[in-house]
């Protein structure tokens, strides 16, 4: 006779359930809260009146948020569901289930406080003993932002679509002046397509005049560069009486491109290049990761494709950090960071620089690997000094960390948590929601560091 267990779904509890008796004593959501009870939060609930209906604390909503980001659920529709279906959700949300709208409006409301937060977490990771400066690993990571690349405009299609409206609009003019109307079609309302394409026009106006603004920061930047390039080889004539070979570099031309293009979902957003080919709708996304922990210690997001000008930036991120933290003694990056200011900026900052001079090979030859160092230069700029460092096995060691220290925080919130795309539109705003991915990233790590400490 087969033996099963009874299926009842009817009989209730002899004693209430507390949800403390839901989850492991060891577990990531009992961890979130300790962290976010930690934090400083008086800026948050001060902000709220105390009249009215009782308001979700802002330790349950950014609780419930951050765990989101560290679980791989990001919208508030999956988080408000998440707090009926998940024990641990509900072990956060204290059994409450606050509605998506509540839970949006926080996040948009108190996104500048919650980016703020990003320190306060890392004071915490240094409490616990697990935060380690030192040697600090600099990358980026194209993510794609909420809008389409077909919702691109470019200034060329921009200046015929405008023709196009206007071509129409001068045709239902004339038929709305026209005595005899016979010519327009049933169910035609001259007014509303009049008031359609002024609509559209007034779009693709305000589309052209922001091209136009770019176009106009753009071209007084490589004005800037071009008169320091002329002048360079001008000064290099004085010194050598000669003229320098190569043709002198051409100015830049004034004016938008005709390729030249704005997004009308997100505008602050940029086409650029991503992995495997091909071109996206993106933001440039920084961290600087700290080896052997893995904790994110500054990050940023921007709107270049490039990576060479964020070193600068995101060294003063680090060195705005408290002190008791520590110091970055050493920066890894990869050669998209390459440039001789940037190599001097590092030693003006006390920071020993080892970044890729060019791409490395993906197989070097025994030879190569064994070979002897040459002797260091006499004397050496900060630019030879670190070039001979990379010819080291030190320093070629040194930077085999680089490999192993962002590019798996960047592969584990892509492909593990599934964040591969900001929900939140604008620069400001996705700064602030790359903190938030970021924040909860350390969280997690930390809750991983504390179980082996």
């Amino acid at each position: 006779m087969r033996n099963f267990r009874p299926i009842d779904r009817e009989t209730g509890f002899l004693m209430p359930p507390s949800v403390d008796e839901w989850l492991p004593q060891r577990h990531l959501a009992r961890f979130v809260v300790e962290v976010v009870e930690r934090l400083d939060l008086r800026v948050m609930t001060g902000s709220y009146r105390g009249s009215g209906e009782a308001s979700y604390h802002p330790q349950l909503l950014l609780g419930l948020i951050i765990y989101g980001y560290a679980t791989g659920v990001f919208s508030s529709r999956k988080l408000e569901r998440a707090s009926f279906d998940s024990v641990a959700f509900r072990f956060i949300a204290a059994n409450e289930h606050p509605d998506h709208d509540t839970i949006a409006a926080f996040r948009r409301r108190f996104l500048p406080q919650i980016e703020a937060l990003f320190v306060q977490v890392l004071g915490v990771a240094r409490e616990m003993g697990v935060l380690k400066m030192g040697t600090v690993a600099l990358d980026g990571t194209k993510i794609h932002a909420n809008a389409s690349r077909h919702s691109a405009l470019s200034y060329e299609h921009a200046g015929k679509i405008e023709a196009q409206l206007r071509a129409e609009v001068a045709d239902l003019m004339a038929k709305a002046e026209s005595a005899d109307q016979a010519d327009v079609p049933d169910g035609m309302s001259i007014p509303a397509e009049l008031a359609r394409r002024e609509l559209r026009l007034a779009a693709i106006a305000g589309a052209k005049a922001t091209i136009e603004a770019r176009a106009k920061e753009r071209h007084a930047r490589e004005q800037a560069e071009h008169e320091a390039k002329m002048a360079a080889r001008e000064a290099k004539t004085a010194a050598t009486g000669k003229q320098p070979g190569g043709r002198p570099p051409a100015p830049p031309v004034a004016g938008p491109l005709p390729t030249d293009q704005i997004n009308l979902t997100d505008e602050e957003s940029r086409i650029m290049p991503v992995a495997g080919g091909g071109y996206e709708q993106c933001y440039n996304a920084q961290a600087a990761v700290a080896a052997g922990s893995l904790l994110v210690i500054a990050t940023d997001v921007v709107q270049a494709p490039n990576d060479k000008r964020q070193l600068a930036p995101m060294l003063g991120k680090i060195a705005a950090l408290p002190d008791e933290f520590g110091q970055v003694e050493t920066l890894l990056a990869d050669n998209g960071y390459f440039s001789e200011a940037n190599v001097n900026t590092c030693a003006a900052a006390g920071i020993e620089p080892i970044i890729a001079i060019g791409r490395e090979a993906h197989h070097l030859s025994l030879a190569t690997r064994f070979a002897a160092p040459p002797p260091p230069p006499q004397h050496p700029t900060p630019l030879a000094a670190m070039v001979h460092r990379l010819t080291t096995p030190e320093g070629r060691k040194l930077y085999g960390l680089r490999k192993q220290t962002p590019e798996p925080v960047f592969g584990i919130i892509k492909s593990v948590l599934g964040f591969r795309q900001f929900l939140l539109r604008g620069l400001e705003r996705v700064r602030g929601e790359w903190s938030l991915v970021t924040m909860a990233w350390n969280i997690k790590r930390m809750f991983v560091l504390a179980g082996t400490n």
